[in-house]
């Protein structure tokens, strides 16, 4: 069955990425048109400045529009930055009729009670998600609809981060004249687009190596075990170019992306770019080995980092399928083999082409979109289950705009008050009573 329209907006620390896609009559992912802007107001994950943001999100928006030929007006937004923290709970509720079947209004009453959980102040809940489910004392249970049992309880992994960074997102997202649907943490939406389910069954850490942060998601058993966001990405590896080639940013990312190599024994001693001087000033010289030292030394802290994050999850010797890399700094020349080297855990490349139609274009099926591609499938997932849960699940229904001879979507939000949508009702009453806003 068809899927509406859904938008995936990936505000990241070098681009912000728009992309529209439903799902086929196949079940397959297809991208109608995509927008990508420079991001100029995001630092390490979190906007720093509002109306720098605002206008790089215009940007893609409107080229997402233009190559898509759908209105936008609702998105899934992904959220990282190093202020995101995550841990397990245990939530449980008795039930009042042990006789009558469980139903999705006691699975989101449970749900809501984990967002009543004491936080410290400036911190709020952001998702919770359920690992799995325990009925009358009874296990790894899935799917609970339907069953029977007097207790229900649930394992759930809880995602933390400032109130202040996710208010940020939501005025950026109101001022650029959207409307937020759901608020994703960005290394789960990743993982729905590079990750098979065999992959989760056995064992797996998706690491994303953005701009600004590295993103890690730990499943194992197909439930997510551990998710954090390391403060360091491809940005750093860049300043660390820089300085030590004493050349300009432009040129250090430049030279990092078309010549960088996560391994400086793969560069043989001999091979030279020259880079143009400055005004008037002789181009200057560059081993590419010793452009692949500068970057392997920033790349072997950013994987410790994550090795440290593995250990800590206490999983890593049940990670049979080892360790993916995404995301932008995944296009870096052997940054598996270094990863494999520094770990010694199997690494790959993960491509968001996992659920992806056949007629995808080839420059979208690149690590470096893999959040995005990842933001439209959950947010697929979650407007079904919402529609599920209204026992309407209908196909998509265009309505055509004259004015500007497009295509638009009919707006039909969930009007639940479940999962995400609960927090953002919780910034939207704080923006409109914020009179600065």
């Amino acid at each position: 069955m068809e899927s509406e329209i859904i938008v995936g907006l990936d505000i990241g620390t070098t681009k912000i990425a728009c992309i529209v896609g439903r799902r086929n009559e196949y079940g397959k992912i297809e991208i109608l048109g995509y927008g990508k802007a420079e991001s100029i107001g995001v630092k390490r994950g979190v906007v720093a400045n509002i109306e720098n943001t605002v206008q790089s999100i215009r940007k893609a928006v409107e080229a997402a529009e233009e190559k898509s030929g759908v209105s936008i007006k609702y998105v899934n937004v992904g959220i990282a930055g190093q202020h995101i923290k995550s841990y397990q709970h245990r939530g449980n509720i008795m039930r009042e009729d042990p006789e009558k079947e469980i139903n999705t209004n006691e699975i989101d009453r449970l749900n809501q009670n984990m967002y009543k959980l004491n936080m410290s102040p400036g911190e709020e809940i952001i998702d919770v998600i359920a690992q799995e489910y325990i009925i009358d004392n009874e296990g790894g249970v899935r799917q609970p609809v339907g069953m029977l049992g007097s207790t229900l309880e649930a394992n759930f992994h809880i995602i933390i981060g400032q109130t202040a960074a996710a208010k940020n997102i939501y005025k950026c997202i109101k001022k650029a004249g959207l409307e937020m649907v759901n608020l994703i943490l960005e290394p789960i939406a990743s993982a729905e687009a590079v990750l098979s389910e065999e992959e989760k069954e056995a064992g797996v850490v998706l690491v994303d190596i953005g701009g600004g942060t590295t993103d890690l998601a730990i499943f194992q058993d197909n439930i997510i075990r551990h998710t954090a966001v390391i403060p360091f990405g491809g940005d750093i590896v860049t300043e660390d170019v820089k300085e030590g080639c004493t050349i300009i940013k432009k040129h250090a990312e430049e030279l990092k992306v078309k010549f960088g190599s996560a391994l400086a024994s793969e560069n043989r001693d001999d091979e030279v770019v020259a880079i143009p001087g400055l005004r008037g000033r002789s181009p200057k010289e560059i081993t590419l080995k010793n452009l692949a030292f500068i970057i392997q030394a920033r790349m072997e802290e950013i994987i410790e980092h994550v090795y440290f994050e593995i250990k800590n999850s206490g999983f890593e010797k049940k990670l049979i399928a080892g360790i993916v890399l995404t995301g932008g700094g995944a296009q870096l020349k052997h940054i598996d083999q270094l990863t494999e080297f520094t770990t010694g855990m199997d690494t790959r490349i993960g491509y968001p082409n996992e659920h992806l139609a056949n007629d995808v274009a080839d420059e979208m099926a690149i690590p470096m979109y893999a959040t995005g591609i990842g933001l439209v499938i959950e947010g697929i997932r979650r407007y079904d289950y919402e529609k599920r849960k209204e026992g309407d699940l209908i196909t998509p229904e265009e309505v055509p705009d004259e004015k500007k001879g497009k295509k638009k979507e009919k707006p039909k939000m969930p009007k639940t008050d479940s999962g995400t949508s609960r927090f953002l009702n919780t910034i939207k009453d704080w923006f409109e009573n914020d009179t600065s806003a």
